[in-house]
């Protein structure tokens, strides 16, 4: 991926992690897909955490002049897909995540980390790893 793009995706991920969306992976989709060149996957431990991860995102890039075409599932809090063209931003409640498992359905594309999400990853846990854990 050249630095470009790299950069670009770098405000996405600030966006997304702005409310604290856990476990965050882009991956680079390009050349597997033609809908987009990058996806963006993230979690909430709640509905509202999830619902409000969307808005903080869309609130952001609208303010950095960037607006989605389309956006779902933001009222109901599972999964809410973001297009905003070359990049897909999937906001998952965890256990939706879990259950559609994008991450092994986009198991050839590559994973990107930007600056932000590498700040991210330094400074603590919540890099999604394909496990799943289960408390009792």
């Amino acid at each position: 991926m050249n630095d470009d793009l790299d950069s670009r995706l770098d405000l996405y991920v600030q966006a997304v992690l702005g409310r604290k969306a856990e476990s965050v992976v882009v991956l680079d989709v390009r050349g597997l897909t033609s809908i987009a060149d990058a996806f963006i996957i993230c979690s909430g431990r709640s509905n509202r955490q999830v619902s409000a991860v969307a808005e903080h995102v869309e609130q952001f890039l609208k303010q950095n002049g960037i607006r989605p075409l389309s956006v779902e599932g933001r009222k109901e809090g599972h999964w809410v897909l973001m297009d905003y063209g070359h990049v897909i931003i999937h906001v998952f409640y965890t256990e939706t995540r879990f259950f559609y498992d994008l991450e092994g359905l986009w198991v050839d594309a590559k994973r990107i980390t930007t600056e932000s999400l590498k700040a991210s990853i330094d400074s603590g846990p919540g890099v999604f790893d394909g496990e799943e854990f289960i408390i009792e």
